[in-house]
């Protein structure tokens, strides 16, 4: 599969560094689907399956829960850099990918413990960013990795620079497994206790009239105790241009003291503590959510040894091809396909759906799901990092680090905010002494306050919590969407086109009808016919050949020359004789169409058959006539799908006869039969002529075309399958098309969660930068307006995951 490659150039400006002018360096990647939002790239994703995901390059999107997290907050984090007080569990990590070589240098991954909010990131990428032995920058937050493209010489500067930062760098271990638990403990909380207590004592000796040499005291050791790391943090983000919120707390806090506020200037520091905690602990649960799907797979496997003994081994280190012993109860710990035994299998963890299913002597199981009644043994088909467990948390991670729409507009608005509030703040501490002999202290104290609201911490953080929540939101439910941009595209679908087989019907059809047409053999007719049709895998080829086989007795004819005909049939030579295996259409354009014949067809395509006919060189010589039946969800879906305004098209390769028939049974708006893939392609851009999104669920192969010009491509019956994941922008983990208005809904209530928070952190700025200006705002209330804010935004967007 090809896979486009997004230039550095690009991707500087727009992808990896927005910076709000708040410290916030977002780390908001567009690899995944950015480019397709609202019709963009066309051209690009057409070649990609029209996916332009960019995954073949491993890219290490920056996950948008990390860059949550950028007002420069430490976010309490166990290192340098996280707060002094306490520090969040760091998550499950994936090892990291060994060095490889591309086209523009050596490719290395790199982790950063110490790199886990985007302030971070901004050094780093300001370090590294002028070495002209570097070409390319890439930040996973979320992993702490750096994914840096180099000369092949330069990875010593490369690290020798990220450890002038204070970081230490981890190069590839190739003795990791599939991930990392690394949980380092928290920091002890006694220092914000002791703080809090020494700012509360500097207030108290302020209101009893204490001596001020006391106060200040009481609050120095508040702010020292509690303080340095913002100071810290402060000073390098001001060292680097970057004014964040260490920067602007700093320089509040350090200006309140100077006026001899010092209880308010300790308050304000621990209550900005406690608020990074708070904040920190809050924004876990969206961090973490990926955590949930990490859990699932079990640590240990039952596996056959080489003597028959059965022994219980890290699920890590078990080979592709060994057996597995599994008992009820258990989880099933890699992919694999049963060899002995039998049992009812819950999948719910990876389709989201709770009914058990049967499972036999040759089914695949994955890993993950629940073993419920029997035992049995299974061969291991993929290894523990590429199970379809592990590619759907690695498409989870990677669709994190996708910008949706919304937030280039708060990445855009964040920008220019903090400047402007900053540069008014000044403007507010000297024009009214200056120009109306106000008191120089009383204005000064305002733009301090106005300093601790320039931050658009609330604003910044709505966005990517409330995405990351989505997209577990709908992982959870078997839904693997591919991004941000198309869990908000997601509410605007006006038309859903959709295959026929395998998609609306049971895509297992059935042979109903043979006939001969001419004056030869029955048998060999029907040899001849199903040599042909068991060199193909359309379904129904093998409809033909199954039926075949039990009639026949004897293997299938030598084909030579074999060749598949797009849309048609196919054809290839037995015996030195040509024969065709194909469609109405076909037989129409080898000119072996009579009156007598299209009459017949008429009449078994109404009934809504399939039909196929073998032909020779001069004549048909017979027809076979398949069925498929109607899935009883797919009347759900569409009639759901209608309930929500979205209308519905079925773009099929089969005669429009019973293309038709098929769209009664369902109830489906528009029928198209005998559409060629360029056809179905003409259709969507029909549909979406009128600025109308449309979406195209299909296979992922016969319908590429389709796919990739729709605004949203859906895969059907992903688990399993790599390429459906890996290209299909929402990944249906089964083929129950009543998870797509699941989806629709979940995008609607995504979209509504984001306009209530930025809207709720819009008029909160709004209103204290009023009360600041009128004197009546101080900077404790500026303080718990701006946390208030942040921690109300994150639990709204948090309660996605409810859905």
């Amino acid at each position: 599969m090809t896979q486009t490659k997004n230039p550095i150039e690009a991707r500087s400006a727009a992808q990896q560094s927005h910076d709000c002018g708040c410290g916030h360096e977002h780390a908001h990647g567009v690899a995944v689907g950015e480019k397709r939002h609202a019709g963009e790239g066309r051209q690009a994703k057409a070649h990609v399956h029209g996916h332009g995901h960019g995954h073949a390059e491993g890219h290490k999107h920056d996950h948008d829960d990390e860059h949550a997290h950028d007002h420069g907050h430490d976010h309490s984090h166990d290192h340098d850099h996280g707060t002094a007080c306490c520090s969040a569990p760091a998550p499950s990590l994936a090892p990291l990918r060994a060095a490889e070589v591309t086209a523009d240098g050596v490719r290395t991954s790199i982790r950063i413990m110490q790199m886990d909010c985007p302030t971070e990131e901004a050094l780093i990428r300001k370090k590294l960013g002028h070495m002209p032995t570097v070409s390319s920058l890439e930040f996973n937050l979320m992993q702490r990795v750096l994914t840096v493209v180099h000369a092949p010489d330069a990875q010593p500067a490369v690290l020798d620079a990220i450890r002038s930062l204070g970081f230490v760098p981890e190069l590839p271990d190739p003795d990791a497994g599939t991930h990392q638990d690394i949980a380092p403990a928290p920091k002890p909380v006694w220092p914000l206790v002791v703080a809090g207590v020494a700012a509360a004592a500097s207030e108290a000796a302020t209101w009893f009239g204490m001596p001020t040499w006391l106060a200040a005291a009481l609050a120095v050791a508040a702010i020292a105790v509690c303080g340095l790391t913002t100071y810290k943090k402060g000073w390098v983000a001001i060292r680097n241009g970057n004014l964040n919120i260490n920067a602007l707390m700093s320089i509040a806090v350090t200006g309140a003291a100077m006026l001899g506020q010092w209880p308010e200037a300790a308050m304000v520091m621990v209550l900005f503590t406690l608020a990074e905690l708070i904040e920190a602990k809050s924004l876990d649960r969206a961090r973490n959510a990926i955590q949930v799907l990490m859990r699932l797979a079990p640590d240990t496997a039952t596996v056959q040894q080489s003597d028959g003994i059965w022994a219980s081994v890290d699920a890590r280190s078990v080979a592709v091809g060994a057996v597995v012993r599994v008992k009820p109860g258990e989880r099933i710990g890699l992919d694999g396909d049963i060899v002995a035994g039998r049992s009812t299998v819950n999948q719910a963890p990876i389709t989201g759906e709770s009914l058990p299913v049967e499972k036999a002597e040759g089914d695949a199981v994955f890993a993950g799901t629940i073993n419920e009644s029997g035992s049995f043994d299974y061969r291991v088909s993929a290894a523990a990092s590429n199970t379809t467990l592990a590619r759907i948390i690695h498409a989870v991670e990677e669709a994190q680090g996708a910008k949706a729409p919304t937030q280039r507009f708060v990445d855009q608005f964040a920008r220019v905010y903090t400047p402007i509030v900053f540069a008014f703040a000044l403007l507010v501490a000297i024009v009214p002494p200056l120009v109306f002999s106000a008191s120089w202290h009383e204005w000064i104290y305002r733009a301090l306050v106005l300093l601790v609201i320039a931050c658009p911490c609330a604003l910044v953080i709505s966005t990517p919590v409330t995405i990351v929540s989505g997209l577990a939101a709908a992982a959870r439910r078997g839904i693997l969407v591919k991004g941000g941009v198309y869990l908000e595209e997601g509410r605007k679908l006006a038309w859903l086109a959709l295959d026929k087989t395998g998609t609306i019907t049971q895509g297992k059809p059935v042979q109903t009808d043979f006939e001969l047409r001419a004056d030869v053999d029955l048998e060999r007719a029907r040899h001849l016919g199903a040599s042909l049709a068991g060199r193909s895998d359309h379904p129904v080829s093998q409809a033909i050949a199954a039926a075949a086989a039990g009639r026949i007795g004897k293997g299938a004819l030598d084909v030579a020359d074999f060749e598949a005909i797009p849309g048609r049939g196919v054809r290839g030579t037995i015996d030195g004789v040509p024969y065709w295996l194909g469609n109405h259409r076909l037989v129409e354009e080898l000119d072996r169409c009579s009156p007598e014949l299209e009459a017949r067809l008429d009449e078994l395509e109404r009934q809504g058959k399939t039909v196929v006919m073998l032909i020779d060189a001069e004549r048909v010589l017979a027809l076979f006539a398949v069925a498929d039946t109607v899935k009883e969800t797919s009347r759900a879906a569409v009639a759901d799908l209608h309930r929500l305004g979205i209308r519905t098209a079925m773009l099929t390769g089969d005669n429009p006869h019973t293309a038709q028939a098929i769209a009664s049974q369902v109830g489906i708006d528009d029928a198209r039969g005998d559409q060629l893939p360029e056809d179905k392609l003409n259709a969507v851009d029909a549909l979406s002529a009128n600025g109308a999104v449309v979406g195209m669920v299909g296979d992922g192969i016969n319908d590429a075309p389709a796919l990739a010009r729709a605004g949203i491509g859906f895969a059907m019956g992903a688990m399993g399958t790599d390429t459906a994941i890996e290209t299909a922008d929402v990944a249906l983990m089964d083929d129950d098309l009543r998870k797509i208005p699941v989806f629709v809904r979940l995008s609607r209530a995504t979209h509504s969660v984001l306009v209530q928070n930025i809207a709720f952190a819009l008029v909160i700025k709004a209103v204290f930068l009023g009360l600041t200006l009128a004197g009546m705002g101080t900077m404790w209330m500026a303080v718990f307006a701006d946390a208030g804010a942040s921690l109300i935004v994150v639990a709204n967007g948090l309660r996605l995951l409810r859905k």
